[in-house]
């Protein structure tokens, strides 16, 4: 049986992923309805550039669907939730080289490079801190 402390940190990581993950599926519905102008530039020069940016726009807004799912039943499903953070922070670093090879995006890209390279990551640490409280009393594993 879990402690009440540890019940009340597991409710707040599952509010703190849920609220995370509303980042991800904004972005990505704006950007699968809106295609590359929703950065506040020009439409996209030609198809295949918007088809592209309408497809990643649509595996992001999968990955924070995917993420609320998890925060739903984090004891069960821990594995998902460390591939999806795995992922969302190889995006990161692909941002982040993106950056070094010219400069920093719009605050919008910025505030997405943060969520990716540091919520997440701290994330995936609060996790692994629960997981190993839970299970060192027995209680199932994340």
């Amino acid at each position: 049986m879990l402690s009440s402390s540890s019940r009340v940190e597991r409710r707040l990581f599952q509010m703190v992923v849920f609220a995370a993950a509303l980042v991800p599926i904004a972005a990505g519905a704006m950007g699968m309805w809106k295609g590359p102008i929703m950065t506040g530039g020009v439409p996209a020069p030609n198809v295949d550039l918007d088809s592209h940016f309408r497809y990643l726009s649509g595996v992001l807004l999968g990955i924070g669907l995917a993420f609320m799912f998890c925060a739903g039943g984090i004891e069960r499903r821990g594995l998902l939730f460390r591939t999806l953070g795995l992922t969302v922070v190889v995006g990161g670093l692909g941002r982040l080289y993106g950056a070094s090879l010219s400069a920093l995006p719009g605050a919008g890209h910025v505030f997405g490079l943060l969520m990716e390279l540091l919520v997440v990551p701290a994330l995936l640490l609060w996790h692994l801190k629960i997981e190993r409280r839970v299970g060192e009393r027995g209680v199932r594993k994340f």
